[in-house]
């Protein structure tokens, strides 16, 4: 039932994505990031200790009201529990979402629209978009799918299979926290130490097996497999996160391209490492091969991790 279940929540987020109009979890996690950092202006606590408060309340009121939810359905309903099971495993999930938000920004780039593209990128990348390039704002782009291969999708998938939507949403709520706090800028690197340390602590597994998954991806693709193996082993570390390379230097193996590099974020400026071979310029049409490494390397993830599932069942 378990595994019909993920199954399901996968095909609806590939469906459904993520309607705008609709009320997410992950929006309410971030409100509540806010709330506890303007609760935070006002109280003046010291940053390291508010930064463990903050990770402390924000992961563990996830994990209870997850818990909660599943726990009372099943009192009310096995029905109700296993709808509820489903809804919470679907709405982990990001793939059709992080797909679309991309489109946007690649069909924009097509129509020669540089200023709405910038914006567009600006919704989903935490650096300075405001003076990028046209080859650049292509690179965030295809950074951001690569990254949120394994942190919004392959992750919480892994997630799912070892214990069900509170640990999916247990692993949501660190990485939102680290996407909203864990910047190495003067105003966040005290504040988020613990919620980053904690973030690449849980994605040592999701990163490795995003990195495989993508080399088999880019090998089903027709893409350069040999590179994406090649780079991926090499600059697998060629970040500040000791786990955001794995999925970015496959990816730019596989597209024979570069990406990383140093940017602005929150006004700094941050020195990053390059990852790839600059043997040629990045171009728009990589963001589609990019997104299509997305989907080929989910459904192998989720081809793995049910084999692996059925087994140990069996045993």
């Amino acid at each position: 039932m378990i595994l019909l279940a993920i199954m399901l929540a996968l095909l609806l987020d590939w469906l459904l994505g993520d309607p705008y109009e609709w009320p997410h979890p992950v929006k309410w996690i971030g409100n509540l990031i806010g709330f506890q950092m303007k609760f935070q202006e006002k109280i003046k606590l010291p940053a390291f200790l508010f930064g463990g408060l903050l990770w402390l309340v924000t992961v563990g009121l996830t994990t209870l009201t997850s818990f909660g939810i599943l726990w009372l359905s099943n009192l009310v309903s096995p029905l109700l529990y296993w709808g509820l099971w489903i809804y919470l495993a679907y709405a982990s999930l990001a793939t059709r979402s992080l797909a679309y938000e991309a489109i946007k920004v690649y069909k924009t780039l097509k129509n020669g629209d540089l200023e709405e593209a910038r914006y567009q990128v600006s919704m989903i990348v935490g650096r300075d978009t405001s003076q990028l390039t046209r080859e650049e704002i292509s690179k965030a782009t295809i950074e951001t799918v690569a990254e949120n291969t394994s942190d919004g999708v392959i992750g919480p998938l892994l997630f799912l299979f070892l214990g069900g939507p509170v640990l999916a949403w247990t692993y949501k709520a660190i990485n939102t926290l680290d996407s909203m706090v864990g910047y190495k800028t003067e105003k966040y690197r005290k504040i988020g130490f613990v919620s980053a340390k904690m973030d690449d602590l849980v994605n040592i597994l999701p990163a490795r097996v995003t990195w495989i998954c993508l080399v088999l991806a880019s090998r089903v693709l027709q893409l350069d497999s040999q590179k994406a193996l090649k780079v991926g082993f090499r600059d697998r570390y060629q970040h500040t996160s000791p786990n955001s390379a794995f999925s970015e230097a496959v990816v730019a193996g596989a597209l024979g391209i570069q990406l990383g590099g140093p940017h602005v974020y929150h006004g700094e400026w941050i020195e990053k490492q390059t990852i790839g071979d600059l043997k040629r310029q990045v171009e728009i049409d990589d963001i589609l091969k990019t997104i299509d490494l997305l989907y080929i390397g989910t459904s192998l993830a989720f081809l793995i991790l049910a084999i692996g599932y059925l087994s140990i069942s069996l045993f």
